[in-house]
Parts: C-alpha cells; structure tokens; sequence
C-alpha cells in the first residue's frame, strides 16, 4: 500500500499529468477555435452573397461590425449604396440601427450626420432638423449641422431663423455674405404686412447694392409689379434671365421699353411678337427670326439649361441653390434650339 502511495505522488507521474491535461486543453481550445472559425466563414460567406444581392438586413450591419470587427468606415461605406439606388428609407433604417450599438461619441455625432443629411434628401425635413439640433446640444460648434439646418429652415420658409443661423456660422469664420443678402431679400418678399410697392422699395436698395439678387428681385417685380419693372428695364441684365422673358405673355410686355433695348428686340423678333428685324447677334436668335419669315414655318423655339458655376452641375430648372452643392445664386442660364411644343403666347408664368 506504501508503494502505491509513493508511485502516486512520484513528480515524474505528475509532470505527464499536468502536461496530458495542458494537451488536452489545447486540443479541445484548438478544436473548438476551428469550429468557431469555420462557422464564422460560412456565416461570413452568407453576409458578402446577401450583400452582392443587396438583401443585408439592418442587423446584419451591426453583426459585421462587433461580430466580425470591421471597420467603422466601411460599415458605413456599405450603407451609404442605399443611398446611391436612392433608397433613403433603407439607408435611415440601417443608421437608426447602427446608433443602438454605437457608443464612441466621435462616431455617434459622425451617424447622427449621416441620418440628418439623408432625411434631407429623402425629403422628412422636420427630422432632418431634429437630427441636426440634437447633433448641436453636444457640439455647438458643427459646421455641418449648422449650415443643414440652414438650408432646412429656407426650404421650411422660416426665413428669419435660417437668418438667425448665419451669425453663428460667421463665428466659425464661414463666409455667409451672400446668404445674408439673399435671405435679407426673402424676408422682404414674403413679408405680407408690406405693401408690394414698400417691399419693392427695400429690395430696389438691395439691388443696387448687390446685383446677385437681380433674378430673385426681377420675378418678384414681373409678378407683383410690372410697372416698376418696365420702367427700370435699362437697370437689369435681361441675358441673365432670358427664360423669363422668354415666357412672358405678350399682355405683360411693354414693347415701347423693348424698342429701346436691342437684346429684347432680338428676344421678342425671334419669339415673333415683333417683325421689325432682320437678323440678330445670337446665332439662335437669329435661326428663329429666318424661320418666322419663311412661309412654311417650322415650328422651333428656345429650350433652357441652367448650370452651376461653382460644381459646374446642369439642370433642367432654375433654382436659387444648386440642388448638388448647395451654392447660392450660382446658377448661369444657357439657351439652344429645339422643337416648339408651346402656342405662341403660352406661358410658364
């Protein structure tokens, strides 16, 4: 019995005990490590084929990013093709997802960024705007943020706060200079206790201070005060805006103030409201004035582009900020032939 017990606690048995045990512990950690990644490849593998597909669900974001440590920006690279097809609502779902799983504050302000601009774009601005003052309670100091929601508030028509906004992006040394003047303007032409002939005042004194607001001031004028308009015609830039005149009607055009004015001459012989001139400087121009004098009229008009000069971006309309990069007043009209699908005196008014 002595010598059992003396074999038993013999250190070279207990050395091949602990090393068998360390043995088979690894093995079992080892097995198990294959196992785990072997599943982690075949699930992997299912993820990359539902993403080629474009069926990742929410939740498979977030099991990329803590499950399989990929990086932040790609996650959000992957997310951001939703918003390529112009499926915002996907997009928003996998950012309002990815925020319940996120806690690095850097990367939290960076998500809320994302989900404001897309509720941008998707059109949901009164969310856009939600997103874009919480994003401010912790950093007050988000360019980003503060120039969205100024953009929120000039398409909301609260003029006086997007106004508002501008001061505080004049302490981030941002230049607004131009967001001032037109802003200044809307809040003139929407302000329905004016008179028309009071609002026409203020914005002439803007104007002739700074002749970027001349388009915004000249549409006001057409619609709200023509006389005014015709009689400061020697003011303004008509090539500027010849989409406006255009499609003036014919009741609308003084044509005493368009004799004096060899541009509108031109405008209105090749829109065959006058028949008065022969040729004209400007190609187009001219091609329609030959036409209205040809027996057998073709029938051929003027079709208009509008192009940004700062992105360089074209489109189809006017507007007052270049839908692409957001640039103000930027917009240089270009004139070509087409085919006439307006009656004469139609117009887009």
């Amino acid at each position: 019995m002595d010598n059992i017990v003396l074999e038993y606690r013999d250190p070279l048995l207990g050395v091949i005990l602990v090393v068998g045990l360390i043995f088979i512990i690894s093995f079992i950690t080892y097995s198990y490590g294959i196992y785990k990644e072997r599943n982690a490849r075949k699930d992997y593998r299912k993820l990359s084929l539902r993403f080629e597909l474009g069926k990742l669900k929410e939740e498979d974001y977030v099991h990329l990013y803590k499950t399989y440590n990929l990086p932040f920006d790609s996650i959000l690279l992957l997310a951001s093709t939703f918003l390529h097809k112009g499926d915002y609502n996907k997009a928003i779902s996998v950012y309002l997802t990815l925020l319940e799983h996120v806690n690095d504050r850097v990367k939290k302000e960076e998500l809320l960024e994302l989900l404001g601009t897309t509720y941008f774009k998707g059109g949901f601005l009164q969310r856009s705007k939600e997103i874009f003052l919480r994003i401010l309670k912790f950093s007050p100091h988000n360019e980003n943020a503060l120039k969205y929601l100024l953009l929120i508030n000039e398409k909301l028509k609260d003029f006086k706060k997007a106004k508002e906004i501008t001061s505080s992006l004049e302490e981030l040394n941002c230049d607004v200079s131009i967001d001032k003047i037109y802003l200044d303007s809307l809040v003139i032409i929407n302000d329905s206790v004016l008179s028309f002939e009071k609002r026409t005042s203020l914005l002439y004194e803007i104007f002739k201070e700074n002749k970027i607001i001349e388009r915004v001031f000249v549409s006001f004028l057409i619609q709200y005060n023509k006389l005014f308009f015709w009689e400061h015609i020697k003011e303004f830039n008509c090539k500027k805006f010849i989409d406006i005149m255009w499609y003036l009607n014919f009741e609308d055009i003084d044509f005493e103030k368009v004799m004096e004015n060899q541009f509108l001459t031109e405008l209105f012989n090749a829109k065959g409201y006058l028949n008065n001139l022969l040729h004209s400087e400007d190609f187009d121009l001219d091609i329609l004035i030959l036409i209205n004098k040809h027996e057998h009229k073709i029938k051929a008009s003027l079709d208009f582009e509008f192009i940004c000069s700062s992105c360089k971006h074209s489109h189809p309309v006017f507007d007052t900020r270049c839908p692409h990069c957001h640039s103000i007043l930027t917009f240089d009209v270009k004139h070509r032939l087409t085919k006439s699908f307006f009656t004469m005196n139609q117009s887009l008014q």
